[in-house]
């Protein structure tokens, strides 16, 4: 079996800018490397959003390399946004997508490295995983949680708030998605209720690069450690917009703080009070997608995998970088870290290739 130079997995953000920057740097689609997406089409994770995600509330989506987004309809969901930037993206520059085809492992084979995938094994080189965070929501475990008779989902699963209308429905969690899903199922006619583990940490420091560049540098510290990824809003803080004043001032947006336990018909918060509630949204966030990777024992004591001074390489194993982990799991880090990791896949590329032969372009970066 002939080894590609690189595998990249996952066609989101970070695996398109990591498609074109090695592209751009000389290696040759489906010759020198291909791309593997889980997907039936393109959009990445966001193809799965909820469709009253606008893309106006939606985190703000960074240009992908070479081909800006321009100013899309506000009210259009983000979801089709995405997907069709995505796929003209694509088809633009001819980047070689395969889908669906989901990875089912990474293994050491001997210098090289095998990835499994419902389309069959190939060899490569180098490995660059993309694959995001959206197929591991992250579900707490509660006392009681099992018990509870009511409806339980997780944003991963959310579609509509007009599905709770007339209900009373607690919303856990921390984060930005926490708060739009509160503002929605009350205009949807929702009775709500908030739980977070801390009171809510709102910022009125503007989301600028500064902003951007000191979230990345919080997070790298720990990645750098060998230590999980903090949340997005652990690094951030939460935007204390004109919405979410509102929403605060006529208490829609107001913790009732930690919770205790679930019950069969409800929850007990930290404070003793009680609530009976129909349905619990789990907005806790998600996990990196790393499962294909567990052949190569990457994780560390501390939970984590370690990652080299450039944020995508793995010292544990040379020849694969992580891009959409940690800092890179925003769309502008995403981007970056899509450059970073093409760079250095073709850095390791020049001194592994036994010919001594590399694409002049891709010479010419690896010794920059």
């Amino acid at each position: 079996m002939d080894a590609l130079d690189v595998i990249v997995i996952g066609a989101g953000q970070a695996g398109l800018s990591a498609a074109w920057h090695l592209q751009r740097l000389g290696l040759a689609a489906e010759r020198d490397y291909i791309v593997l997406d889980a997907n039936t089409g393109p959009g990445g994770a966001w193809r799965h959003r909820w469709p009253s995600l606008t893309f106006d509330a939606a985190h703000g989506l960074h240009d992908l390399p070479g081909f800006p987004l321009g100013i899309p309809d506000p009210a259009e969901p983000a979801s089709a946004v995405v997907e069709r930037y995505y796929g003209a993206y694509e088809r633009r520059f001819g980047l070689p997508v395969h889908r669906p085809e989901r990875v089912t492992a990474v293994e050491d084979a001997g210098g090289l490295l095998r990835v499994r995938s419902s389309g069959g094994d190939r060899l490569a080189r180098a490995v660059i995983n993309g694959t995001g965070t959206w197929d591991r929501p992250y579900w707490p475990w509660y006392p009681g949680r099992s018990d509870f008779r009511g409806r339980q989902l997780h944003t991963h699963d959310f579609r509509s708030a007009e599905e709770f209308r007339g209900q009373r429905v607690l919303v856990v969690g921390g984060g930005t998605s926490a708060l739009q899903f509160l503002l929605q199922l009350d205009a949807a006619g929702a009775h709500t209720l908030w739980s977070t583990r801390r009171p809510p940490e709102f910022t009125r420091a503007p989301f600028d690069a500064a902003w951007g560049i000191e979230v990345e540098r919080k997070v790298n510290e720990r990645t750098r450690a060998g230590l999980p990824p903090l949340s997005v809003v652990a690094a951030t803080g939460l935007p204390l917009n004109a919405l979410y004043r509102a929403g605060i001032e006529s208490g829609v947006l107001v913790s009732r703080g930690r919770l205790e336990r679930v019950t069969a018909d409800g929850v007990v918060f930290a404070d003793g009070s009680a609530e009976q509630v129909d349905a619990i949204l789990w907005a806790t966030g998600f996990r990196a997608s790393l499962d294909q990777l567990a052949p190569l024992h990457l994780r560390e004591p501390g939970g984590g995998i370690l990652m080299g001074p450039d944020g995508v390489s793995v010292p544990r194993h040379p020849g694969l970088f992580l891009v959409g982990y940690g800092a890179s799991a925003s769309t502008i880090g995403a981007t970056r870290a899509g450059r970073a990791a093409a760079a250095a896949a073709v850095r390791f590329l020049a001194g592994d290739r036994q010919d001594g032969t590399v694409p002049e372009t891709a010479a010419a970066a690896a010794g920059a």
